[in-house]
């Protein structure tokens, strides 16, 4: 990572937000003694950061859309930003909810999730040139607050891979096993 990490700082700030949602995995590693993944570490070294993307959570992943159609389209997004941590940690975290990661295959994918990951594609390509045959099919799946929701996620997503490479946060499978305790304990996925 380019930035240096202030052990002290990053426990002192991940402690006030451990119980938020938009923490819940990193938080399982942060009650075992282990760092939490060090997009949040670097997020931690300034409160107020934290505190926003905490914030997140209300969308993410307690909105609206299904949980399944969120990770593909995170992860595409990702791709097409070229994100090593949100690629990686996500691919990781559809392994333990049982998501399947292919994109490709219109079979494996609802038509609501292929239309949603298209429409990703072109808000990341050039947001002002999304076609309108592309917004009209999304129209008739998704209501208008699921488009608002599903546009902010493709933008805060796309925020995050751009913290994410600039600060070279990188992903070392601290996910792997993780399991979400939402879906658990039955909350909404």
């Amino acid at each position: 990572m380019r930035i240096k990490i202030d052990s002290a700082t990053v426990t002192a700030n991940f402690d006030r937000f451990k119980d938020n949602d938009s923490f819940q995995e990193s938080a399982q590693l942060f009650a075992r003694g282990l760092p939490v993944l060090e997009m949040l570490q670097a997020m931690a070294m300034n409160g107020s950061v934290l505190q926003a993307f905490a914030g997140f959570h209300s969308i993410y992943p307690n909105g609206s859309l299904e949980r399944g159609l969120l990770e593909k389209v995170i992860l595409r997004v990702s791709q097409l930003n070229e994100c090593q941590f949100c690629v990686n940690s996500h691919l990781d975290m559809m392994k333990s909810l049982g998501i399947s990661a292919t994109l490709s295959d219109p079979i494996q994918l609802t038509e609501r999730e292929e239309s949603a990951i298209q429409y990703a594609e072109s808000v990341s390509r050039d947001a002002n040139r999304v076609p309108e045959k592309s917004f009209e099919r999304l129209r008739h799946l998704f209501c208008d607050a699921e488009i608002v929701e599903l546009t902010f996620v493709i933008g805060f997503i796309t925020m995050l891979n751009r913290f994410n490479n600039a600060l070279g946060v990188r992903y070392s499978g601290e996910l792997t096993g993780i399991r979400d305790n939402r879906v658990e304990a039955g909350k909404p996925r």
